[in-house]
This record gives structure tokens, C-alpha cells and sequence, in this order.
């Protein structure tokens, strides 16, 4: 392997990286609260309201439904007034965060709709208020799976970070899209692949020790 290769996947691994990191904190400020938000509007819950409810699931369901590639390409005029370019490594964070919402979003849902309804209960006969029953019972009860659910985002934002490649987003997956297929270096590509498989088993690894350290803690 020739250093200029070498120098290549680091550039592509570091910005696959940063794409990653970004969109998921992104996700992750706006996703859990939204989920959350989900749960709790949802009839017969703390804070009912079926009208907002059905407005953020509707537009979390469209958001959904879009293929990435799709999704990509059609908000390219958003992408260039938020960050003042289409290409680059900062431009695809844009799409990354809107797939990455609505899907951290429904995760979140699932896992706090898990928690039986008679601890939240418990909270109220105590007095607890919504706010605080979404804070001291809803979060830490779904905190383990919640992570297990950054973890699946983390790995599939890798998977859609190299489908930016295809529009000049750098990263791992321009690089086995511009070397490894264009100009026909298959061990470019091959490396690209290698690498992309050891940061999702390291990711999952990190997220599972996470999870159960979590789970042990609160004896489960």
C-alpha cells in the first residue's frame, strides 16, 4: 500500500468521521425530544393532545418514506442556503441530520412506549408533573435502549455517509466511488469496505458495553 493511499483513507476515514459525529448529535438534540414529544401527546398519555400528535407523526412519516439518495438531491437548494455549499463533507450533515431525525425519532417512541404504564402511575399518584415524569421516569427507564437505539443510528449514518460519496461528499464512500469504481482500483475499494466493516464493529461493540454496564447498574 503507497503512502498517497494511505494519506487517501485517512482523508476519507476522518471525514466519514465528522459526518457521522455531526449528524448524530444533531439527531440526537432534536430526535429524542421529538420522540418523546411522540409518546407522551399520544392518546391517554400525560400530555394528550391527538392534533399534534398526528401533525409530527405525519411529517416524521414523510420524512421516512424518502430514499436517502432521494433525499439528498431534492434539498439541495436547502442544503446550499443552511451551510452555502452542495459538495463537501459540512454540505451532506444536512441530509444525514433530516434522515437521521425522523428515524432516531420513531426509535425513541418504541422504547419509551415499552415502559409500563403503571410506573408512570406510581409518579403521578406521588405528584409528579408531566415535566418531571418525563425526566426522572421516562428518560432513565428507556436510557439503555435509547442508547442501543444512537447506536443503530450511528452504524446506519455510516451506511448513508458513503452513499454521499455519490455527490461530492467525501468521505469513505467518495473515495471507493472516485479510485476504487471510476478509475478501477479495486484495492482502494476493498480497503474503503475494510474499514467501513471495523468502524460499525467497533461502534456496535462501544454501544453494547455501554448497554450493558447501563443495564447492570440499574439491575436489570
Amino acid at each position: 500500500m503507497s503512502e498517497q493511499v494511505i494519506k487517501l483513507l485517512i482523508t476519507g476515514t476522518l471525514d466519514t468521521l465528522q459526518m457521522t459525529v455531526i449528524s448524530t448529535i444533531m439527531a440526537m438534540i432534536i430526535g429524542i425530544p421529538l420522540g418523546v414529544v411522540l409518546v407522551v401527546t399520544y392518546k391517554g398519555h400525560i400530555l394528550e393532545n391527538a392534533a399534534l400528535n398526528k401533525i409530527l407523526g405525519a411529517i416524521v412519516n414523510a420524512t421516512r418514506s424518502i430514499p436517502f439518495i432521494i433525499l439528498m438531491v431534492a434539498i439541495i437548494p436547502f442544503t446550499r442556503m443552511v451551510v452555502g455549499t452542495s459538495i463537501g463533507t459540512t454540505a451532506a450533515c444536512v441530509p444525514l441530520t433530516l434522515a437521521a431525525i425522523p428515524f432516531l425519532a420513531r426509535l425513541v417512541e418504541t422504547s419509551i412506549k415499552d415502559i409500563q404504564f403503571g410506573v408512570i402511575e406510581a409518579a403521578q399518584s406521588m405528584g409528579a408533573s408531566p415535566f418531571q415524569i418525563i425526566r426522572k421516569v421516562l428518560l432513565p427507564e428507556a436510557l439503555p435502549t435509547i442508547i442501543d437505539n444512537v447506536t443503530v443510528l450511528i452504524v446506519n449514518l455510516i451506511g448513508y455517509s458513503a452513499m454521499a460519496g455519490t455527490i461530492g461528499a467525501g468521505g469513505l464512500g467518495d473515495l471507493a466511488i472516485r479510485f476504487g469504481y471510476l478509475r478501477f482500483k479495486l484495492d482502494i475499494m476493498i480497503y474503503a469496505i475494510i474499514i467501513i466493516i471495523i468502524l460499525v464493529q467497533i461502534i456496535q461493540s462501544v454501544g453494547n458495553y455501554i448497554v450493558n454496564r447501563r443495564l447492570k447498574k440499574i439491575g436489570k
